[in-house]
């Protein structure tokens, strides 16, 4: 069971995951820290000096912070486009590095049902 625990652990796609989740993490701190620090200030600035985070309403005894969901709401857009354009630009990046891949020479086979495809349509 440990070998089969080992085998399973260490393939290449366990440890590209596991650092994939460590970098996401990081780099949705990153993205948050951004919203949070610097975008979201710029924006309830330029709505009037509004702070989303402090917006509630109070029913009965319970408080709805529904600033607080509009905050996150914002981060998930920001976050979320983020990463849309890293992998963008990642995808990009990678097609460059990979060669383009010509057309296989068509088979024998094919040639021959083309021909009489052509001869059909005539």
């Amino acid at each position: 069971m440990w070998n089969e625990f080992k085998q399973f652990a260490l393939k290449g796609n366990v440890v590209d995951l596991a650092v994939g989740v460590i970098i996401g993490a990081a780099f949705g701190k990153v993205v948050t820290s951004l919203v949070n620090d610097m975008i979201m200030p710029l924006i309830g600035l330029l709505l009037g000096g509004i702070d989303f985070s402090g917006l509630h309403v109070k029913v009965g005894s319970a408080v709805v912070k529904y600033g607080n969901f509009i905050q996150t709401i914002a981060d998930f857009l920001i976050v979320s486009f983020s990463i849309f354009l890293f992998i963008k630009l990642f995808n990009r990046l990678r097609k460059k590095d990979e060669p383009e891949e010509e057309a296989p020479e068509p088979t024998r086979e094919e040639v021959l049902l083309e021909e009489i495809r052509d001869l059909l349509k005539k």
